[in-house]
C-alpha cells in the first residue's frame, strides 16, 4: 500500500458510499482521516470506529453555506495543522426526465449547481491556501460520465458535473504547482446516491458495459487513491471509472 503516513485527507462527503469507502482506502494507506458529513452523523462516527490507524475525526459541513465550509476548514486546521489532500465526494441529485423540460424547475437546477458545483469550488477556495502550504497537495473532484455522454439523473446534473470537469482543469492550471488537481468519473455506482434507483437497474447498466460488470464504491476509491499516490505528473484530467460504459 502506498505511504501517507504524516498526511492529513480530507473528505467532503466521507459517510456516503464513494467517500467512505476512500476513507478507509486513505486510512489504510497511513493518512490522517477527517470525515466531514452533512446530516450523517451517526454514519460518520461509525466509519471512524472502523477506520485503521488513530486520530481520524469527523465534523460536520454543509457545502451548499460559504460559512459552514468556512467554520469546518478552521475545525480542520486547528485540530490537525495541515491539509495536504482533499476529496470532494459530496454532491446531490433530483431525477428528472431529460425530455421533461418543464420538470427541470429552477429550484432543483440551483440545487443540483449549488451543491456539485458551487459547493465544491468554495471548498476548494476554503482549503487551498493550507494546501499550497503542504507543497505537494491533491485534490480529487468525483464527478461523473454524465458530465461528457449526456445521459444522467438530470440534465442540470450532466451540466454541473461538465461545469465541475471545468473547474478541474482550470484550477490545475491556477494551484500549480503545488497542489494537482483531478476529476474522477464514476459511471452509475452500486449505491443510494440517486434517489428512486433500483438494484435491478444498477445490475442491468453493469450487464451492458464492455466489461459487465457493475461499479462499486472501492472501484471508484482504488481510482481516487491511484491518483493520489501513483500519478505525480497528472493534473488537471479526468479518469472514467465505469467499466467502459462511456465508450
Amino acid at each position: 500500500m502506498p505511504d501517507l503516513a504524516g498526511k492529513v485527507a480530507v473528505v467532503v462527503g466521507g459517510s456516503g458510499g464513494i467517500g467512505a469507502a476512500t476513507c478507509r482506502l486513505l486510512a489504510g494507506s497511513g493518512a490522517r482521516v477527517v470525515v466531514g458529513y452533512r446530516a450523517g452523523r451517526a454514519k460518520a462516527e461509525e466509519l471512524l470506529s472502523d477506520l485503521p490507524g488513530g486520530e481520524h475525526i469527523a465534523l460536520p459541513v454543509s457545502i451548499t453555506d460559504s460559512a459552514s465550509i468556512a467554520a469546518f476548514r478552521d475545525a480542520v486546521l486547528a485540530v490537525t495543522g495541515r491539509a495536504d489532500v482533499l476529496v470532494n465526494a459530496a454532491g446531490t441529485t433530483t431525477p428528472v426526465p431529460h425530455k421533461d423540460l418543464d420538470g427541470l424547475t429552477d429550484e432543483i437546477i440551483d440545487e443540483v449547481f449549488a451543491s456539485n458545483w458551487r459547493g465544491v469550488f468554495a471548498t476548494i477556495r476554503a482549503f487551498a491556501p493550507a494546501l499550497k502550504a503542504s507543497g505537494e497537495a491533491v485534490i480529487v473532484n468525483v464527478s461523473s460520465i454524465a458530465a461528457f455522454k449526456g445521459f444522467g439523473s438530470s440534465i442540470a446534473y450532466c451540466g454541473a458535473k461538465a461545469g465541475l470537469d471545468s473547474m478541474t482543469h482550470t484550477l490545475a492550471l491556477a494551484l500549480a504547482p503545488e497542489v494537482r488537481v483531478l476529476s474522477v468519473s464514476p459511471g452509475m455506482v452500486a449505491t443510494g446516491f440517486v434517489p428512486g434507483r433500483t438494484d435491478e437497474e444498477i445490475a442491468r447498466a453493469g450487464a451492458a458495459t464492455p466489461l459487465k460488470k457493475v461499479a462499486l464504491p472501492d472501484h471508484v476509491a482504488r481510482t481516487i487513491l491511484a491518483a493520489i499516490c501513483h500519478m505525480p505528473l497528472s493534473t488537471g484530467i479526468r479518469i472514467p471509472v465505469d467499466a467502459g460504459r462511456a465508450l
